[in-house]
């Protein structure tokens, strides 16, 4: 469900997905596989850096109770912002939809947060893994903020100003710190080592796309 508003669809309008119901959502979420540190992110985010400060907050085009429910505890409900239903009293199903962040409506949704938190274009950090982010990176790009892919998706990392591939959900500090901050690699290991983690391995590469033909040539895609 990349596009994001695809599942929304299918769960109001599909007779087989129509059968899911609150619970069903909350349990995906339980089950869902996070990266490493999230809480220890957003913690340090909000006060771990002297003389920056970051409101930590996730939007996503799945539904909001699939994102809080896999999140609990490490980011707080009202910093969760998702795909939110109607649900009927009578059976339980989805029956209308209130909000999908998704697309463009996604770019809306983190306008809205931006405003309301009075922050400066070029300050917005967005980190995305999947074509649901695009029109968003491609909008916070303009804004001369940072983007992030935190995939190597191949539409994601050619958009993103910068791309981080690891399982901990800390890495992305690492563009954060020189981008923003402007540390260099000895004090963002420095940074890292203060919270008790080292960076083992960490290696910077180009990534380029190729398209190979049988009998016909060799079409590049342009790199990441």
């Amino acid at each position: 469900m990349q596009s994001g508003a695809e599942l929304t669809y299918l769960l109001r309008h599909d007779p087989d997905f129509r059968r899911v119901r609150e619970d069903d959502l909350v349990e995906v979420g339980r089950q869902i596989r996070l990266k490493r540190n999230i809480a220890l992110l957003a913690e340090f985010l909000k006060d771990g850096i002297e003389g920056f400060r970051f409101d930590f907050y996730v939007v996503s085009a799945a539904p909001w109770l699939v994102v809080h429910s896999a999140l609990q505890g490490l980011v707080p409900p009202d910093h969760i912002i998702g795909a939110h239903f109607g649900f009927s009293a009578e059976t339980g199903e989805v029956e209308s939809i209130i909000q999908v962040p998704a697309g463009y409506g996604k770019v809306a949704a983190v306008d809205s947060l931006r405003v309301r938190l009075g922050v400066p274009s070029d300050r917005v950090v967005y980190v995305g893994d999947g074509s649901s982010d695009i029109h968003v990176m491609l909008h916070v790009n303009r804004g001369d903020g940072l983007t992030i892919a935190a995939s190597e998706a191949r539409h994601i990392a050619q958009i993103a100003r910068r791309t981080v591939i690891s399982d901990d959900a800390l890495s992305v500090l690492i563009p954060i710190l020189e981008e923003i901050c402007g540390y260099d690699p000895s004090q963002i290991r420095l940074v890292f080592e203060e919270q008790g983690l080292l960076i083992q391995e960490w290696d910077r590469v180009r990534t380029d796309w190729l398209t190979i033909r049988d009998g016909s040539g060799l079409a590049v895609e342009p790199a990441a």
